[in-house]
């Protein structure tokens, strides 16, 4: 019989249309602004005391809060405006101090039942109020001093493997000074360096001893701070890709900051504290009794900072050749990171462990945190941060035997052996960071964007819904009920898969609409064209969408590959745009086909007709 689907083809329509009404009611729930408050330290766990503190800052401060949660070492406290959450943050944190990370959040407002059956809101853009701002500057004096430290060790063993005697190498600044024991073999060192070493300028100067004072050139400071940035932009790429955050955008902003931006509903807190942390390993034995302290240091166990033990200061190799680090158990249970090393670090370890067996050999864990200090200035207090240095070791083992390019850390929590082995499978930074400025972006301007958004959305598809109704009277109504369903299944199918809808995203849903009522404009036609070459009413409906489903199939075809190559070469908001016209070109598929024939079999078919409700002269 002509225009009848079977039963299952029924039953398929509806149980989309349900699923997708129940996994785009989330985004009726808009999130409530929130402050998030987590241990500095991975593994620690929130006490009563640090969340009393945080509701004495906030009712010290007037702000008013509720909705608590607590989940092991996170807690998080809802606000009742945007504009008190930077004013919560900073009381916060400086109530609690350095060792809570105080981070801006959203927190989800859909209902339980909705979220045990794995529904979700859909991710919102930056450009739409959903994510926090994060401008961090590279340290580029800490990180050239460093440098230049590097140098001033490779210069000393190249100096004696080239038998140049010298008395001593000083750091000063961005310039090294390497007194000589006479003129003649600084001249033959100022030849050698000319030949190895040409990123530096060269002065003699004679006065106690033979000095050539070595200067690095702005060429090569330059080289040096582009390598950094470039490093600790692919640095942080890796680590927010750890964290799974959705489109994130990570770019350079001017000399030497990076701007980072984390769309959506996220973990902020722990994108804040991994972000900025500039944490790295070193390997060293440990001294021999009896060693000089010239040559030795002594640290503390990170474990208990009460309990210490002195390495040597030769270091064998560091996080920086580590290539791959996972988090695993021992045989007994306990936490290990499982460490692979690249050649040139494998082949350090070698050397040294094949000399070195029944010596313990020390992982000694680096790490900078901010320490934040107030001042008095025009009466009022201003927060200071710098950086600090804290070293500590989290391993002292014997060396069984010679270790190559894999090896295991032990001594370690849980939660620290999982953060270990994300920062260093992500990379090391090159050079220290810090956070100048953090935010929400514009919940005033966010607003604006979204009711700007969903006026064009709704200022279009009431025009279209009306001109369809007039001009194609019963099929209009029809092609407008899909077109509402189109919209629903859209939204529900970026809720699911977690996109982020930004403003361009908002836009492909716009053009959607406009290319489902297309599809439909198409079918509506050829039913007339039948209908006026003498078909009847049911020959031509089942003609009309047969025909134009070529047509239609082509259309979305062309429109669908351009939609990928977007994606493919796009960046941000450009991919934002791809991904909803992706799926919007195969859910007007689905209702402008599909659906609006199951509608128009329930009206007319089945049954003897002698005319239909299509508009127009037939």
């Amino acid at each position: 019989m002509l225009n009848k689907y079977p039963l299952w083809k029924n039953l398929l329509i509806v149980l989309v249309l349900i699923f997708a009404c129940i996994y785009a009611a989330p985004n009726l729930y808009p999130p409530d602004p929130a402050i998030q408050v987590t241990p500095a330290r991975a593994g620690a766990e929130m006490s009563e005391p640090v969340l009393n503190r945080v509701r004495t800052a906030l009712q010290d401060n007037d702000i008013e809060f509720f909705g608590e949660e607590i989940n092991g070492s996170t807690a998080l406290f809802r606000l009742t405006s945007n504009d008190s959450q930077l004013k919560a943050k900073d009381a916060v944190q400086r109530s609690l101090g350095d060792e809570y990370v105080v981070a801006l959040n959203l927190a989800q407002t859909t209902p339980d039942w909705l979220l045990s059956m794995g529904a979700g809101p859909m991710t919102l853009g930056l450009d739409l109020s959903g994510g926090v701002h994060f401008l961090m500057e590279v340290d580029m004096d800490d990180y050239l001093k460093g440098r230049m430290s590097n140098y001033r060790e490779e210069f000393r063993n190249r100096l004696r493997e080239e038998n140049l005697k010298y008395r001593r190498i000083q750091l000063d600044g961005q310039s090294l000074r390497i007194s000589f024991i006479n003129g003649e073999v600084r001249n033959e060192a100022e030849s050698f360096i000319s030949r190895n070493y040409p990123e530096f300028l060269q002065q003699s100067e004679d006065g106690e001893y033979a000095d050539l004072l070595l200067t690095i050139k702005e060429t090569q400071i330059k080289e040096f701070e582009d390598y950094a940035i470039k490093q600790n932009l692919t640095t942080l790429r890796n680590r927010v890709n750890e964290l799974g955050v959705a489109e994130p955008l990570v770019q350079r902003q001017g000399r030497n900051r990076i701007v980072v931006e984390l769309p959506g509903v996220q973990d902020t807190a722990e994108a804040k504290k991994i972000l900025g942390k500039a944490a790295n390993l070193e390997f060293r034995l440990e001294a021999e009794p009896g060693s000089s302290r010239f040559l030795t240091e002594e640290y503390p166990f990170r474990s208990d900072e009460y309990r210490t033990a002195r390495l040597e200061k030769k270091i064998i190799t560091t996080g920086d050749s580590v290539t791959n680090a996972q988090p695993a158990f021992d045989e007994n249970g306990f936490p290990q990171v499982n460490i692979s090393l690249d050649s040139k670090g494998g082949a350090m370890m070698t050397e040294v462990t094949r000399k070195a067996v029944g010596k313990r050999m020390a992982v000694l864990f680096v790490e900078r945190k901010p320490k934040t200090t107030y001042d008095m200035v025009d009466g009022e207090e201003v927060a200071k941060t710098v950086q600090v240095v804290e070293k500590s070791i989290i391993s002292l083992a014997t060396i069984q035997s010679t270790l190559g390019q894999s090896f295991r850390i032990t001594g370690l929590q849980s939660a620290e052996a999982s953060e270990l082995a994300l920062l260093l499978r992500a990379g090391a930074l090159a050079a220290p960071m810090y956070f100048v400025e953090e935010r929400t972006v514009g919940p005033s301007l966010g607003k604006e964007n979204i009711e700007q958004g969903m006026n064009s959305v709704i200022l279009g598809l009431a025009l279209v819904l009306i001109l369809m109704a007039v001009y194609y009277r019963v099929f209009g109504l029809v092609a407008n009920v899909a077109l509402l369903a189109n919209i629903v299944i859209l939204i529900a199918l970026m809720s699911m898969i977690g996109a982020t809808l930004t403003l361009p995203g908002i836009a492909g849903i716009v053009l959607t609409v406009g290319m489902a009522v297309d599809a439909n404009v198409l079918i509506f036609a050829r039913i007339r064209e039948e209908l006026k070459n003498g078909r009847s009413p049911q020959q031509a409906i089942h003609e009309g969408y047969n025909r134009a489903f070529l047509t239609i199939f082509d259309a979305n075809l062309t429109t669908l590959i351009v939609a990928v190559i977007l994606f493919g070469v796009g960046t941000g908001p450009v991919k934002g745009f791809a991904v909803t016209l992706s799926f919007g070109i195969i859910t007007s598929m689905f209702t402008a086909i599909m659906l609006t024939r199951a509608i128009v079999n329930i009206i007319y078919g089945g049954r003897r007709t002698d005319s239909l409700s299509i508009g127009g002269r037939v």
